[in-house]
């Protein structure tokens, strides 16, 4: 639980929470207040997304915004928290580099080796889409921006939030399968959603509960960021489609019709459990129940920065 348990470290008021995740989450909660009161305008924004054009510059406005929040969040846990910005991001002394590019390489090999199976068996499903300039262009900011818009997720749902609910509910799978639900109903806006139908949930909300797990057993978000930053550049680097939530020049693009198939789930029930048995035994996870099921409690202080439970 010593990951949770970081938040025991500041000030946890509802008040502070209540602020936090009204800056921070304004502009996806405006998202939904958009759906729900003016349907009509996602429809038309949907439209017009599927008969534009890519462009490296639209795609790069969309990410800045997630820079932006992500110093709102930071800012937030070190002055009305009152705690250090490691604290919602493992409870190792430092950030754990290698973890993240492990599971980024792990992942990103995973991604490219399940879209070239596809296209070896679907090849006429797509367009080869190589043009170097844009190409480069798409790369740089991928590499740049993504894993910012990527980490601003992770943080706030597998470490801010993951904690908040830990410290509210005492129960780790409660804050677990909370912090999975919301992360999943949120991407609800997607176009992706739209074309396929709710039951694309099952791939969203499955997402979440593997990243929330990974950070659950491993005592630190390291693994759910570099997983999350390798998911979002292959999307947007490899394969794109006039439907799909990144609009992109991809050096694939998928021309075929959007259809519920068993690729599109092969990730939650077959990869998923694969990544999580080669991390289990790369870092020798152990105590399972413990940490997914088990209670979250205040540690008792024996100085400053340590505690013990």
């Amino acid at each position: 639980m010593k990951f949770i348990q970081q938040a025991f470290k500041g000030n946890n008021k509802w008040w502070a929470y209540l602020i936090t995740l009204s800056f921070v989450t304004f502009p996806f909660l405006l998202n939904v207040i958009i759906y729900l009161v003016f349907p009509e305008l996602l429809e038309s924004i949907y439209n017009e997304m599927e008969n534009k054009e890519p462009s490296n510059m639209d795609f790069l406005v969309n990410l800045l915004p997630f820079l932006f929040l992500l110093l709102l969040l930071f800012l937030f846990v070190k002055k009305l928290h009152n705690r250090k910005i490691i604290t919602v991001i493992t409870s190792r002394e430092s950030v754990d580099w290698t973890r993240f590019f492990y599971a980024f390489f792990v992942w990103f090999f995973m991604g490219t080796l399940l879209i070239t199976v596809d296209y070896m068996i679907s090849p006429e499903d797509y367009i080869w889409n190589f043009k170097p300039v844009q190409f480069s262009v798409l790369l740089l900011i991928s590499i740049v921006f993504l894993p910012i818009q990527t980490s601003m997720e992770e943080l706030l749902f597998r470490g801010y939030l993951m904690q908040a609910f830990g410290v509210w509910f005492k129960k780790s799978f409660v804050a677990l399968t909370l912090t999975s639900v919301i992360f999943g109903l949120l991407h609800g806006l997607n176009p992706e959603v739209d074309k396929l139908g709710w039951i694309i949930m099952i791939y969203y909300i499955g997402t979440g509960l593997v990243l929330g797990i990974f950070t659950l057993m491993d005592e630190g978000t390291e693994l759910a960021l570099g997983f999350h930053a390798a998911n979002n550049i292959v999307a947007a680097v490899l394969v794109s489609s006039n439907w799909a939530v990144f609009q992109t020049d991809a050096l694939l693009i998928d021309i075929s019709e959007p259809s519920l198939d068993m690729l599109m789930f092969l990730p939650v029930f077959v990869l998923y459990p694969l990544v999580l048995f080669i991390f289990s035994k790369k870092y020798g996870w152990t105590n399972w129940k413990g940490k997914l099921f088990g209670t979250i409690m205040k540690p008792v202080e024996f100085d400053e920065d340590r505690f013990i439970a």
